[in-house]
């Protein structure tokens, strides 16, 4: 690695896993670590942020774990003490806290829909909320919100509350862009496509909707549908993710930068 963000201090809200393998949380905290950045890794699963700092440790990077419930503004709040303390600042805030739950809107009962805006929405209000004074106050800072491009088009799946969360982010990703950019605060959005993650094999109903609940089938058919043949994975969002965060990108801001391996490009 070529040190592309030695010196700065990363926060990744949903750093975890939800199972075996690599979620996008966990692989752009660790690509994070090895390009240099200092990095606290929270998840409300605080054996999942700990196998995450574990892994950075092992590398000889530098992390701490913490367990956070990141629809609380005083968890948000607790995790920025704590990283300023160990860190002394933050330079870069990753959202990427997001479930997937399948349904329409008469499928979806209400209790749902709250539940998924908290998780999806509220909490990458809450944590820009939270961090933006400090990074005005330092002189700037980055902020990548993860989104998806169900927020562009239909895919094929009726989850209503997945498509209008990431909607609404990309415009809350915009509207803070502009109001922020005078600061050099930096927020941008990612727009993973069919992505190959625990997250998406453990998503409730999801394999059902794509294959009557037989997850390889799922993965079959999703690798059919993109141009490229195949499903991206998490390591081509931490790459995405590790450019918005370093210098290389500081004249770009309010923007949703597209991995998908060409799949909107059909729908």
């Amino acid at each position: 690695m070529s040190g592309r963000l030695t010196g700065k201090t990363a926060v990744v809200m949903g750093a975890g896993s939800v199972g075996p393998g690599w979620g996008n949380g966990k692989a752009i905290a660790v690509l994070y670590a090895r390009e240099g950045a200092n990095v606290v890794c929270v998840d409300v699963n605080p054996d999942a942020s700990r196998e995450t700092a574990d892994v950075i440790e092992a590398e000889g990077g530098h992390a701490i774990a913490l367990q956070a419930d990141v629809t609380k503004l005083d968890d948000i709040a607790a995790v920025q003490t704590r990283a300023v303390e160990r860190f002394g600042r933050v330079d870069i805030l990753n959202n990427n806290v997001g479930i997937v739950s399948v349904g329409g809107v008469v499928e979806t009962d209400e209790q749902e829909w709250d539940r998924v805006y908290a998780l999806n929405l509220k909490s990458c209000f809450l944590a820009m909320k939270q961090f933006i004074p400090a990074m005005q106050e330092q002189g700037g800072g980055s902020i990548i919100n993860t989104s998806s491009i169900a927020s562009l088009r239909y895919t094929g799946v009726p989850y209503v509350t997945y498509s209008t969360t990431k909607a609404a982010m990309n415009h809350m990703t915009r509207i803070t862009a502009v109001q922020y950019a005078k600061d050099r605060v930096r927020v941008n959005a990612i727009l993973p496509g069919l992505m190959k993650t625990p997250m998406v094999e453990n998503a409730a109903n999801l394999a059902v909707e794509y294959a009557d609940g037989d997850v390889e089938g799922m993965w079959h058919e999703r690798d059919r549908q993109v141009p490229m043949g195949h499903m991206g994975d998490a390591w081509d969002v931490a790459y995405a993710s590790v450019f918005l965060a370093s210098d290389e990108s500081k004249y770009v801001t309010g923007i949703e930068l597209v991995v998908d391996g060409g799949i909107t490009l059909k729908y």
